[in-house]
């Protein structure tokens, strides 16, 4: 099982459900470059979802992993999906927790993503504060690393060039998404801001064909903010996938 954050983040946003996890599955959590424990990339100016893309491809490869299960949350979502779409045979199943690329490109999405890849964007703690609702531990310890090590010049940088990238058509995800064959759990929170689950979330279950659909009484991150029940629905999710 690989997961895979959003931007801004790092591995340790999963805190809440990696021991659980880590019970019945190998677990392996990314840190996407210039996150974490990753370097810094040599351009972060110019980062989109597609290098996020291309480094996860990357990753399972120099790994040679077997088929997984990739937990993508927001832009991990759109590289894991991406993983699916252009490579099946790696991708045993997915879980896909409010996920970038099945939002329309309106002229209010459009505009948001200029400001937030601009210069006037909100900062990563004001940002994260939005949508993150439900404030337990690990969402406390989030909001901590928004405030300081994802507040870097560098990383706010980087963090701009995936906003203002995202409504790029490349990264549009609602018609390729209609290829993926892998079983599919998405997971969406019912406040959600940043991804409305009665938008994108039906966007999501629109194009992904058979997926699972379900909607958490949370914000952006259903793993943080709510561990025990999201832990729930994944175990449900990949029952019927160990029996097979």
């Amino acid at each position: 099982m690989v997961l895979l954050h959003a931007n801004p983040g790092d591995s340790r946003n999963f805190d809440a459900v990696f021991s659980a996890l880590a019970v019945h599955h190998r677990v392996i959590a990314l840190d996407w470059p210039g996150y974490g424990q990753s370097a810094m990339p040599e351009h972060p100016e110019t980062c989109n979802p597609g290098f996020f893309g291309r480094v996860l491809s990357e990753f399972v490869v120099a790994l040679d992993l077997p088929p997984a299960v990739f937990v993508g949350d927001s832009l991990g979502g759109n590289a894991a999906a991406m993983l699916a779409i252009e490579q099946p045979a790696r991708v045993r199943a997915l879980v896909l927790v409010s996920p970038g690329g099945f939002t329309e490109h309106n002229l209010t999405i459009r505009f948001f993503c200029r400001i937030q890849g601009s210069r006037l964007a909100l900062s990563p703690l004001r940002w994260a504060s939005l949508y993150l609702r439900v404030r337990i531990a690990c969402v406390q310890s989030m909001l901590e690393r928004a405030a300081s090590l994802q507040a870097t010049p560098q990383l706010r940088l980087l963090n701009r060039s995936v906003w203002r990238s995202f409504v790029q058509p490349a990264y549009d995800l609602r018609e390729s998404a209609k290829r993926i064959q892998a079983p599919t759990l998405l997971v969406f929170g019912r406040d959600d801001l940043a991804t409305p689950a009665k938008k994108d979330g039906h966007n999501a279950k629109n194009s992904i064909p058979h997926s699972d659909f379900t909607i958490l009484p949370c914000s952006h991150v259903a793993f943080a903010e709510m561990p025990e029940q999201f832990l729930l629905q994944v175990q449900a999710f990949l029952l019927p996938l160990k029996a097979g």
